[in-house]
């Protein structure tokens, strides 16, 4: 019965190839597939996650249904009938958008739930949908349809040849890359290193992977802009724009340089804390380097100007020759290319939030409008909710704000694997079989990798009888909402069967069979150039889209006063090479060791406030007030204070009992959901002005790092 299967690890973006050996329904050993043409054999230590996923004893197996006395058991056929009654009846008194949609980050790791949840979000018609989204990545989105007219148009650096990467934002060596699949973060950034290369990291925190850079530039938390801007400035200053091949596919140049002339390296040192000097020559260097690229992540993407941060990556990369090209940035060529031509591009809608007038994208409202959509009465209002794989109470801003409006719903239902901070609020769970009883083809995370490859995998295990796939809930729920409504119903084909064809119709033309007999990937090579087929001077790039060139306008000139006093600090997150958002704490394996929820303070801050090392702490935002265990941190500079992302399990009613035994707390209850990026919506949940104070006066004593 002892047999070796190969998979994708589908925990984070790295999609790292496993090698499970099982012995009947036991899982002996998971190991890094050697033969993987991605990942080459690395995992991290999310990867051993996987079993305890299937086996832990707080995973729910059956649907539930909440009752007076608690939570009980109750048949599929129950579930979706009272869930499928509900919702239709509250949509016929109270209309369509009285339901509310929240999709989490987990679903883009499930093809069943990517590709099939429309099964039910379109029968139920409500333009009140919302998604982990717009906490997240929404401005590379913004910017990849607004300049290379689809959202998932998302040039990638091209690690393998690259001798240059200047990056803001990002700390790969803990979150294994983000909207850029590239497993083995370590290897790959010594490997530029070793073959002469430079790496160099903008953070407010000497990060892990900053302390691994050759150079390492700290920089006031929200203002990147002004740094990327000045490059741009200078680029244009000193004559040395360079669109190479690029130059008949491209529009908007002159308009680019009018709009960034006002943005010089010595405006842009008084916002920073980075001299001009810096600032000058790293725009040089960067003109100078064939085989150079400018990426930027979450730090610049959760900020009050993420799309105008993502925006002016692009036009450095290239406006100095370094977009589709070798060694700088590429568009990947999947063997499913979800941005190939004729596919959905997306846009922004021609609607706004009801309450405060904000922007749709996708399809989809800002998460930090979703709580102010439940809570205002009027013609709209969310009355009830379907969550899918989502834990928004502690993943968007202002989560007791949500917390609280989430008790007022009139019907909640959740599909979902754990009862947890968000999903105790449901009326109905409805809980997919274990990730490692579905197959798995990662359609996004292959179209935003390092290399061409093609990988997929069947089940490990066979779901028992009782069990529903993801996909055959939404399938299911969608027909019982159809059937209320009087419409036909809709059938729905297994994944493997509706990915054959999708395979057979790309570049590659890879059928289903060549993939099962090489489970653990096919190598399609490196990335390669690809914009000559895809743009033209009629059909251009566009560097100077018009929503992004208003929103420059509207960026202070000059630093302001501290809205709140001296006092005031920046409050920044962090990632942890053990951890992906609130969902990995229920596992003892990644959360035993040292504490790593603690807010990290510089030495000097502790000091000028009598705050103790290891002391408890009251960090206060204009939203609300959490206590904290305090570090002292050398690495983060003196203003700035970070607390993790995904903490808060003391919330009661949870069905989480490792979690909650390492609670934390939730840094969204600091963040301020009225703190966004103007053009995307994004939550600015990085550089939230806090204050600090010691709960117990410390001892006059020097606190070291």
């Amino acid at each position: 019965m002892i047999k070796t299967h190969r998979r994708a690890c589908h925990l984070c973006e790295a999609i790292c190839g496993l090698e499970i050996t099982t012995d009947g329904t036991e899982i002996l050993s998971i190991k890094g597939d050697k033969n993987d043409p991605l990942s080459g054999g690395f995992i991290c230590p999310k990867a051993v996650a996987l079993q305890d996923i299937h086996t832990d004893p707080d995973r729910l197996r059956t649907p539930k249904i909440k009752t007076q006395h608690g939570w009980r058991d109750a048949s599929w056929d129950e579930a979706i009938n009272l869930v499928a009654d509900k919702l239709s009846a509250i949509q016929a008194q109270h209309g369509d958008d009285s339901v509310g949609i929240y999709a989490g980050n987990p679903a883009i790791h499930s093809i069943g739930t990517w590709l099939y949840s429309g099964l039910t979000t379109r029968v139920l018609n409500s333009r009140n949908r919302f998604s982990a989204t717009s906490v997240d990545q929404l401005p590379h989105h913004v910017v990849g349809r607004l300049m290379y007219g689809h959202w998932l148009r998302i040039p990638i650096v091209d690690l393998e040849r690259t001798q240059w990467v200047l990056m803001l934002g990002a700390n790969p060596l803990a979150s294994n890359g983000s909207v850029m699949t590239a497993p083995n973060m370590p290897a790959r950034l010594k490997a530029l290193q070793a073959r002469g290369g430079k790496l160099l990291v903008v953070d407010p925190r000497r990060t892990e992977t900053a302390k691994q850079a050759d150079t390492y530039l700290p920089i006031t938390p929200g203002t990147d802009v002004y740094l990327l801007l000045a490059m741009l400035q200078h680029l244009f200053e000193r004559q040395l724009i360079n669109l190479g091949h690029l130059q008949p596919l491209v529009a908007g140049v002159n308009a680019v340089a009018e709009a960034v002339r006002p943005f010089t390296p010595a405006r842009a040192a008084q916002h920073t804390g980075i001299s001009a000097r810096t600032i000058e020559s790293l725009a040089e260097a960067l003109a100078r380097e064939p085989k150079a690229a400018v990426y930027g992540r979450m730090g610049v993407s959760t900020q009050p100007h993420g799309s105008l941060c993502q925006w002016a990556i692009q036009l450095l990369n290239v406006l100095t020759g370094h977009l589709d090209v070798e060694g700088g940035l590429l568009l990947a060529n999947p063997a499913i290319d979800p941005a190939a031509p004729g596919t959905n591009p997306q846009k922004f809608e021609p609607v706004q939030s009801r309450v405060r007038g904000l922007p749709a994208f996708a399809g989809e409202f800002p998460a930090a409008a979703l709580a102010e959509e439940i809570l205002t009465p009027g013609a709209g209002q969310i009355k009830a909710l379907l969550t899918i794989a989502g834990n928004p109470v502690l993943s968007t801003p202002n989560g007791a704000q949500l917390d609280t409006a989430m008790s007022g719903l009139e019907f909640m239902v959740a599909i979902d694997l754990y009862l947890n901070e968000t999903t105790r609020h449901a009326d109905v769970i409805l809980p997919p079989a274990s990730p490692l009883e579905r197959e798995h083809y990662d359609l996004i995370f292959l179209a935003l990798a390092v290399r061409n490859t093609a990988r997929y995998s069947d089940a490990l295990f066979e779901k028992p009888a009782s069990a529903r796939h993801d996909w055959e809930i939404f399938a299911a729920l969608g027909n019982a909402l159809r059937a209320r409504k009087g419409l036909p119903e809709k059938p729905a084909i297994a994944p493997d069967q509706l990915l054959a064809p999708m395979l057979e119709a790309g570049e590659y033309g890879l059928s289903l069979a060549q993939l099962r007999d090489q489970p653990s990937g096919i190598d399609l090579g490196p990335l390669r150039p690809k914009m000559a087929a895809l743009y033209s001077k009629d059909a251009p790039i566009e560097l100077a889209p018009e929503r992004l060139i208003a929103a420059l306008e509207h960026l202070p000139q000059s630093p302001g006063p501290a809205a709140t006093g001296p006092a005031t600090l920046a409050l920044i997150g962090r990632r942890h090479i053990r951890s992906n958002n609130s969902w990995m704490h229920n596992y003892h394996r990644l959360v035993k060791g040292k504490p790593r929820d603690q807010l990290l303070m510089h030495p000097t801050d502790m000091a000028a406030r009598n705050i103790a090392e290891g002391s408890q702490v009251r960090i206060a935002s204009r939203v609300g007030e959490v206590c904290a265990r305090v570090q002292a941190c050398a690495d983060i500079m003196p203003g700035v204070v970070s607390l993790p992302h995904g903490f808060g399990h003391h919330r009661d009613g949870i069905g989480t009992q490792v979690a909650a035994a390492h609670a934390g707390v939730s840094v969204n209850d600091l963040t301020d959901h009225l703190l966004l990026d103007a053009v995307s919506g994004t939550a600015a949940v990085n550089g939230v002005p806090v204050t600090v104070c010691a709960l117990h006066p410390a001892k006059a004593e020097p606190v070291t790092a």
